[in-house]
């Protein structure tokens, strides 16, 4: 019977790692869409969410199922309730990478993004897909090192997202108000794109070690 839950975490894991997957897809899509006025890949991304949204629903009713059954305890039971978070979080960051897609939408047959700010949102696109990266290697092999660096990777991604604020709000803005709010919402989807990896990181930490992240 042990045999047989323990297949069954490292098939949570396993949807984990395919949601993660669909998640880096969709970040790297959305920003290419975003900076280059994509329409087509624009709607792959946002026809794409709906397989995320199922995956989730999926794990997570057999994650409970397994709690049902099992009855697990300690650290099996953290890991368990983790993955209900964890498919929550990931769910979430598809969904974020589906809002820049549609202000690509949007805007389109325009660019979104004016020549003032391509360079940072390019840096934002890339920093978003470092971190899903990093977490992919947190979430398969449980690497708590790598789970305490993406804490310092987000507040790169805060850097960059006042860089992106201050460009706007800036004197030397001349593209209209409209502009500036498009470009302030996609800074806020990729800040808290990378505030949901940074939760999950912290999850892999407390469920492998029983304890939360300490404060640096």
């Amino acid at each position: 019977m042990r045999d047989v839950f323990h297949e069954e975490l490292e098939s949570i894991t396993a949807d984990h790692l395919k949601m993660t997957s669909l998640v880096r897809d969709a970040i790297e899509s959305a920003t290419t869409a975003l900076l280059t006025a994509d329409l087509q890949l624009a709607e792959k991304v946002i026809a794409d969410d709906l397989a995320l949204d199922s995956t989730q629903h999926n794990l997570d009713e057999r994650t409970i199922n397994i709690m049902a059954r099992q009855q697990p305890v300690a650290s099996d039971l953290r890991r368990l309730v983790s993955s209900l978070r964890i498919s929550a979080d990931l769910e979430r960051m598809g969904d974020l990478a589906h809002h820049i897609a549609k202000l690509a939408r949007m805007r389109y047959p325009n660019r979104a993004v004016p020549d003032e700010v391509v360079d940072v949102i390019t840096e934002m696109g890339m920093a978003a897909q470092r971190i899903v990266e990093k977490m992919a290697v947190v979430l398969e092999f449980r690497d708590l090192n790598r789970a305490l660096e993406i804490d310092k990777d987000d507040d790169e991604m805060d850097k960059l997202q006042r860089k992106l604020i201050g460009t706007i709000l800036g004197p030397d803005w001349v593209h209209s108000v409209e502009s500036a709010v498009d470009m302030a919402f996609a800074s806020r989807y990729f800040e808290r794109f990378s505030d949901h990896a940074v939760s999950i990181a912290q999850r892999v930490y407390y469920t492998e070690t029983g304890d939360f992240v300490p404060k640096s």
